[in-house]
């Protein structure tokens, strides 16, 4: 009898796919709002939301605006925030990126007064105070290194003067978290993190964004810093340096055609991993979705979920404050 049950035996998946509290009991990867990270533009004024064309739903706040929204984004839950800003004034030496009165630098000042508990991280890099609109110096026709990151470095201490929780290096000039580490701590910044975009890709969804802070180079690329789309261990080289110059937590960026990147970080480092779901791919959601291609919220939190199956501890995203409201709803779609 126990023979004829073997060979009758049917696996039936199904089974556990059957109700909602089944599917929940079995559930492999969660999304919470803590996991997210809301990017937030900065702009000069008072009473300012001024619309992203770009990046529908998205603004340039001015700091009062500002701290409504990290107001609700505390509200929900979300883990943090991180501050993007400019300046009006844009030399050759990004002299304004660290102007103790900047604007980024206020803001920080502003939030963690009116927020204190929120995390605030802030972006370095020199584009948005350059007037050739690059990450780094450019000396008699190159983007130079080491000059750069004196510059960074300058930047990460007045960001971290002014409050901010973690300093987030863009720039993918070589040496920059060490050098950073060091002048954070030797002005007495120890505890203060470092978010590095350790696998930052020469990508094509980084157009909105750009849009948004108007920093894109004048003239050339940023493939002579940027990681070639093609290359995998590079990155591995590129998260093993970081880390061991200090960085608190490595990031791949752009997300959602890096998620075999993710996933090799992931394995091969016993890190805290970031993923920048970024505005291009933001963009490509909120588009289809007002031509009725897809439903946006599904689609939005597929894409999330899909990030943090890859190995994300936590995501960088434009869709940060829907996808917590719907997360604290408790979003049906996922249960």
């Amino acid at each position: 009898a126990f023979d004829r049950f073997k060979m009758d035996l049917v696996y039936r998946p199904r089974r556990l796919r059957r109700t909602a509290p089944i599917r929940g009991l079995v559930r492999e990867t969660e999304l919470s709002p803590r996991q997210l990270i809301y990017p937030l533009f900065v702009t000069e004024g008072k009473s300012v939301r001024d619309h992203i064309d770009s990046m529908p739903g998205q603004f340039r706040l001015s700091t009062d605006e500002l701290v409504r929204e990290c107001e609700e984004l505390y509200a929900l839950g979300v883990g943090a925030v991180n501050l993007f800003g400019y300046s009006e004034e844009k030399d050759e030496l990004a002299t304004k990126s660290y102007d103790s009165d900047g604007l980024v630098q206020r803001a920080i000042r502003t939030i963690k007064s009116a927020v204190p508990d929120l995390c605030v991280q802030t972006d370095v890099a020199l584009d948005p105070y350059t007037t050739h609109g690059h990450d780094g110096l450019v000396i008699d026709g190159e983007i130079v290194n080491d000059e750069s990151v004196e510059v960074l470095c300058k930047m990460a201490l007045s960001h971290a003067e002014a409050g901010a929780d973690w300093i987030a290096p863009s720039d993918m000039m070589d040496g920059r978290i060490g050098a950073i580490r060091n002048a954070l701590d030797v002005q007495g910044f120890s505890q203060v993190g470092i978010l590095a975009y350790s696998a930052k890709y020469a990508s094509s969804f980084y157009g909105p964004f750009r849009g948004a802070l108007q920093s894109a180079p004048k003239s050339g690329n940023k493939k002579t810093y940027q990681m070639d789309p093609a290359n995998i261990r590079e990155a591995l080289k590129e998260i093993a340096l970081d880390l061991e110059e200090g960085a608190d937590v490595v990031m791949i960026k752009p997300a959602l055609c890096y998620l075999d990147v993710i996933s090799r970080v992931r394995e091969a480092f016993d890190a805290p991993v970031a993923a920048y779901n970024v505005s291009g791919e933001y963009a490509m959601v909120v588009a289809a979705a007002e031509k009725g291609w897809v439903d946006r919220d599904s689609a939005m939190m597929e894409m999330l979920l899909s990030i943090r199956r890859a190995g994300a501890d936590m995501i960088l995203t434009y869709f940060a404050k829907d996808a917590a409201a719907l997360l604290r709803a408790d979003y049906g779609s996922f249960r």
